[in-house]
């Protein structure tokens, strides 16, 4: 990876199903996330995907990206933007913004993010992971 490089973006259509998978994985049971009946009189309108399930999209972009690098040294700081609905296409993206080498080991920033398919974000921010000293051959 150099500067400028883009991150491999994920496309996922978010379903039910899986809102459902992650509130009974996360231990989240808000009924806005699975009550149609509740969901409707908020002002959203309808059921509503976890912002961690989404930011989730995001992570396994990071991790595509950097591998192990990622799970052990990656971390992040986002702003959710706007609601994603059960049936919404959302599209990860992500590009280098900023690498710094120090002792040999490779420090990268990269602008990250999620969009539907009307290209709104709907999450982003920064995401950062480092490359030990042995790996930082493969990041110029």
């Amino acid at each position: 990876m150099k500067l400028g490089d883009a991150l491999p973006s994920i496309s996922k259509v978010v379903i039910q199903e899986d809102i459902k998978t992650y509130a009974d994985a996360s231990g989240d049971q808000n009924p806005l996330h699975q009550d149609q009946a509740f969901a409707a009189s908020t002002h959203f309108g309808r059921v509503v995907a976890h912002g961690m399930l989404v930011l989730a999209y995001v992570s396994e972009m990071m991790a595509q990206a950097f591998g192990h690098h990622w799970l052990e040294t990656g971390g992040l700081k986002t702003r959710f933007r706007a609601p994603v609905y059960p049936g919404d296409r959302v599209v990860t993206f992500g590009e280098v913004v900023k690498l710094v080498e120090e002792n040999g080991d490779v420090h990268l920033t990269c602008f990250i993010g999620c969009r539907n398919e009307d290209g709104e974000e709907v999450v982003n921010g920064e995401a950062w992971v480092t490359i030990p000293n042995e790996n930082s051959k493969d990041v110029t």
